[in-house]
């Protein structure tokens, strides 16, 4: 790092804040309106000196200050500040150079609030020991040794496996876990005199290895190769890996024609099943451009506090290979930082960097990060946001393939049953119930301004939707206009009335009861259960902040962002949302076509009565051509024109008042 630390000294260079115990303190925002208006890092820390987030900033001072005034409208923010009990910044000359220290600081600490990695393993590389005077091959997993080139990371390790066997069919190259290769290297770090003559004292001194007898290792072990024929061998298989495959797959044709030329037949033809072994690889991948683009698409998938990123690898227009990883944050931080914090994470490993890099949100760092891989790389590269055409589609496709790979995360580690049981013990708590919620109904109302009222009612027992226990009401009140306290009381008291709580068919007693809503909702729900004698818990979610509104407390309770609990109650209010919406429209619907039915000239009940039992529904009806309605027995040509044509209008008009009730 450059010289543009301040108090190089202490910890890594870092200027320190002092702990709420220590003599003197200030508050974190009196210490903030200290720190200077530089580039440079900032890490706040809880009240153990941990250090729980590291950032990076063009202005120190007005980043900083952002956050203890809350002006920073992410999610996580309230809470991480609340933890925060002090912080330490470290000045750096550029915006470049933070970048970099950032993720050397995030590396270094694994902060909770940064996006990182699920879990701290170490994923496999495909490794070049380029420091030995024959490079080896290796499948690894670290990947800080000097004079070692490592491509990667894969996350199949059989993959990387596969790949290193492959590309030994295809290039002679000794094998890190050779024993004579390894005796070879000891010998020539230990006689550094001796390179220059490296074969021929292995040939006197070596024995062949088992893969030199089956063809697969070039014979160093009995100086069967120069060290020029074998430097040309590394550098075709780091091509191989870099992308480059049909500069070896013209360099091996250039080779096997001037063997045939100087009638060396058996090496001419190593070469060609050489050549066979490539192509038959090229078969098994996906052409995905004509041109010979180099890029990384990344696409990802987010549940509530977990998400997933696949890397789709394409090099000279080929899929090289996909890769896959479970990321710490999900819809607990927005998507621009978390796609970002990937970024820096993925590329801060490999040293495989595209001409472009695609992803699916524009970055407001993205300029900053491309000087970054740059740099990083040599050459040229960009941050891409694809709209359409090819990249968009292969950018969705790695979005789907993001999906994929963080549901087998989840099944494979239960980590869904045991994000459930924490979010029902967690709930148990805030609530002050006497037990987990272990049967929770959930109540929404849905109208069209008093018309086609109706309610539903959703269960999710141990946590999940038990959609055998869903039931939904039609409100036979007479409304005017919409009133959602009038509606909800009914529905409570239709539901748990003495004949409904006596009928096995709805289920047991609830653990919670969940009302859509704030207070005129939650009051309408315990007026109802008091009338019938009840004593259910009760809560209401209101939909705006996400505050639950409980009978004992004026002030809603605020469940933090990103728990179990919050995620499980909102998904309990979403889905009684859409089960009540789903219901209201089909009432709606039905309403709307059926009445259409009358105003038709030429429709009287008769036909209206052998249309509707010809198609067997309004969705089939409404789907149907002018040719298929006249099939109909006793429906003339010209009125079944004009029933498609009235349909065609109603619907127009459904879409339209669809989207107003919404």
């Amino acid at each position: 790092m450059s010289s543009g630390f301040d108090n190089p000294g202490g910890l890594g260079g870092l200027r320190g804040v002092p702990r709420p115990e220590d003599e003197g303190f200030a508050s974190v925002a009196d210490q903030v309106a200290q720190v200077p208006t530089r580039p440079g890092c900032y890490l706040w820390k809880d009240a153990k000196g941990e250090v729980i987030y590291v950032g990076k900033a063009k202005n120190l001072r007005a980043r900083m200050r952002q956050y203890v005034t809350l002006s920073d409208e992410r999610a996580k923010i309230p809470l991480m500040m609340q933890v925060v009990r002090g912080f330490d910044y470290v000045v750096v000359d550029n915006e470049h150079e933070a970048l970099v220290l950032e993720r050397n600081l995030i590396a270094q600490y694994h902060p909770y609030f940064n996006v990182d990695y699920k879990d701290d393993k170490s994923y496999p590389f495909i490794a070049i020991t380029e420091s030995d005077a024959f490079p080896a091959i290796k499948y690894t997993r670290e990947r800080h040794r000097k004079g070692t080139r490592y491509f990667g990371p894969y996350t199949d390790a059989r993959a990387a496996r596969q790949t290193i066997d492959t590309l030994r069919k295809v290039i002679p190259i000794c094998t890190a876990t050779c024993a004579e290769w390894k005796k070879a290297k000891r010998y020539l770090d230990s006689h550094p005199d001796d390179l220059a003559v490296a074969n021929l004292v292995l040939a006197q001194r070596g024995r062949p290895c088992f893969f030199h007898h089956v063809g697969l290792g070039p014979g160093v072990c009995v100086g069967a190769v120069s060290t020029t024929d074998y430097a040309r061998n590394v550098r075709q298989v780091e091509r191989f890996l870099s992308g480059k495959r049909r500069d070896v797959v013209d360099e091996l044709t250039d080779q096997m024609q001037e063997a045939a030329a100087d009638l060396e037949f058996e090496r001419a033809g190593r070469l060609k099943r050489r050549l066979e072994v490539i192509n038959g690889l090229e078969d098994h991948q996906q052409v995905v451009f004509s041109t010979n683009v180099n890029l990384d698409l990344i696409g990802v998938y987010r549940e509530e506090t977990i998400s997933a990123a696949c890397v789709f690898v394409v090099r000279e227009g080929l899929t090289v290979r996909s890769t896959e990883f479970i990321l710490n944050k999900g819809n607990d931080v927005g998507e621009e930082e978390l796609v970002e914090g990937f970024l820096k994470r993925y590329y801060d490993e490999t040293a495989d960097i595209p001409a472009e890099v695609d992803v699916e949100v524009e970055l407001a760092d993205a300029d900053l990060l491309a000087e970054w891989l740059s740099a990083k790389k040599g050459h040229a590269c960009r941050i891409h946001v694809p709209k359409r055409g090819d990249k968009h589609r292969l950018l969705q496709m790695a979005t789907q393939n993001a999906h994929f790979a963080l549901n087998r995360y989840m099944v494979r580690t239960g980590y869904a049953d045991d994000r459930t049981n924490q979010a029902l013990l967690q709930l148990e708590s805030a609530l002050a119930l006497d037990a987990p919620p272990l049967r929770i109904e959930c109540f929404d109302i849905s109208t069209l301004h008093g018309r086609f009222t109706v309610a539903s009612m959703i269960v999710f027992t141990n946590g999940k939707p038990d959609k055998g226990q869903y039931r939904r009401f039609k409100i036979r009140a007479e409304l005017d206009e919409a009133n959602d306290f009038l509606s909800m009381s009914e529905v409570l008291g239709r539901r748990y009335s003495p004949e409904r709580m006596a009928d096995e068919r709805f289920g047991s007693r609830p653990d919670l009861l969940v009302v859509d809503g704030g207070k005129p909702q939650l009051t309408a729900a315990i007026e109802q259960l008091e009338e019938l004698g009840l004593d259910i818990p009760v809560c209401g979610l209101a939909k705006s902040d996400e505050e639950v509104f409980v009978p004992w407390d004026e002030t809603p309770i605020v469940l933090p962002s990103g728990s179990a609990s919050l995620y499980l109650i909102k998904q309990v209010r979403d889905e009684s949302h859409r089960f009540a919406i789903t219901f209201h429209r089909e009432l709606r619907d039905k309403a709307m076509t059926v009445g259409v039915l009358d105003e038709i000239p030429g429709v009287g009940p008769k036909r209206k009565k052998a249309i509707m039992r010809h198609f067997g529904s309004l969705k089939r009806l409404r789907a149907a051509s002018p040719e298929q309605i006249a099939e109909v027995k006793g429906v003339p040509e010209q009125v079944a024109q004009d029933i498609w044509a009235e349909l065609r209008a109603w619907d127009a008009e459904r879409d339209s008042v669809a989207k107003k009730a919404e």
